[in-house]
């Protein structure tokens, strides 16, 4: 089968793998009918992953349909269409039972598709933990309405679910790229009384104000973020940020933005450490949550696509075939050509639609 293979830093390539097969009682093989392209999989080319293991199949965002389940696979059946978890997790460990299942102390769990085991930018998959890591695809759920719900769609949800929004709160999300997006989607579910978004992309924020996404846009390049944000809540601040931009600065600006103590969540993955600068901050009383996805709601996720209260596929710019996949990359890794995110279909030998 063909595969995008991490080799080294700074280098992926198109490869011929072996189709992967059942090692373990509770794995399943998938057939991946769409995957995508991720910022996590740019981290990894340029060595900004430190677990990721040279020669691993890359990619974690990926839907297709089950063709072999082990013995000690209970929820799923060959035949079975299932979008796949960015997260492998054993549902048994101490931070499993608690939901923290980014932190699965099995050697195999947390994000270890794509980056420390065969991921799905591939016409197969093997997928560990199958009855944890596999979802069921509702019968009027498209492949591209799914395609996101284990990873990127997954951080947007549990990003607002764990920043505590309340009704009539305002919240700032800095980022106007696929996370960000994501999250706006999903923290308009807890009907909070301003959603802001700022980035210093007028593209994107023009793509934010068109779907209605947020109640208003900042570009921080020509307003002062804090400013507005004090001038909309009676010089207070935002009641929560969220920073799914992952810039030079973004980080402070987080902070800054943030009105005393609201929460801070951090969601985005940075190349280079940040500097938490108490003596500043001392008295604002915030509180920061921050890390990797807890994918544990991807069911959750699935219902409200199927019910039309989220739809992402708007954010698909360009789609392509799994031999085209390089020719993807360097339009992603680059920002060419207006692009959002990008779906490859690993059994399509030519694009149907480009962009």
């Amino acid at each position: 089968m063909k595969a995008v293979v991490y080799k080294e830093k700074g280098v992926f390539s198109l490869e011929e793998r072996e189709v992967p097969v059942i090692k373990d009682p509770g794995d399943a093989v998938v057939r991946v009918t769409l995957c995508s392209i991720c910022s996590s999989d740019i981290h990894i080319k340029h060595g900004s992953v430190p677990r990721a293991a040279e020669g691993v199949i890359v990619g974690h965002e990926m839907v297709g349909e089950v063709v072999e389940a082990g013995p000690g696979v209970k929820k799923f059946r060959a035949g079975d269409r299932v979008s796949v978890n960015v997260e492998t997790f054993c549902g048994e460990c101490f931070f499993c039972r608690k939901g923290f299942v980014n932190n699965c102390a099995d050697e195999q769990g947390g994000w270890a598709l794509g980056c420390r085991i065969d991921g799905g930018q591939a016409e197969y998959v093997r997928v560990p933990f199958a009855d944890n890591g596999l979802n069921l695809i509702p019968e009027k759920v498209s492949d591209e309405q799914a395609l996101f719900t284990g990873d990127i769609l997954a951080t947007g949800y549990w990003a607002a679910q764990i920043s505590e929004i309340h009704k009539g709160d305002t919240v700032l999300v800095l980022g106007a790229g696929p996370a960000g997006l994501c999250t706006l989607m999903c923290a308009a579910l807890y009907e909070p009384g301003a959603v802001v978004c700022a980035d210093i992309s007028e593209e994107r924020l023009e793509f934010v104000k068109s779907r209605g996404l947020a109640d208003r846009v900042i570009n921080p390049g020509k307003e002062d973020v804090e400013a507005v944000l004090k001038e909309m809540t009676e010089g207070r601040g935002a009641d929560v940020v969220i920073e799914a931009a992952g810039g030079g600065d973004t980080f402070q600006l987080a902070w800054k933005a943030a009105r005393p103590n609201g929460i801070v969540c951090i969601v985005a993955l940075y190349e280079e450490a940040q500097v938490l600068p108490l003596p500043d901050m001392y008295g604002k009383n915030l509180t920061f949550k921050t890390g990797g996805v807890d994918a544990n709601a991807c069911d959750d996720i699935l219902a409200l696509i199927a019910e039309g209260r989220i739809d992402t596929t708007c954010m698909i710019t360009h789609r392509f075939s799994l031999d085209e996949i390089m020719e993807a990359y360097d339009i992603f890794e680059n920002k060419r050509d207006h692009v959002m995110k990008i779906a490859v279909a690993p059994f399509q030998k030519e694009s149907a639609v480009r962009k």
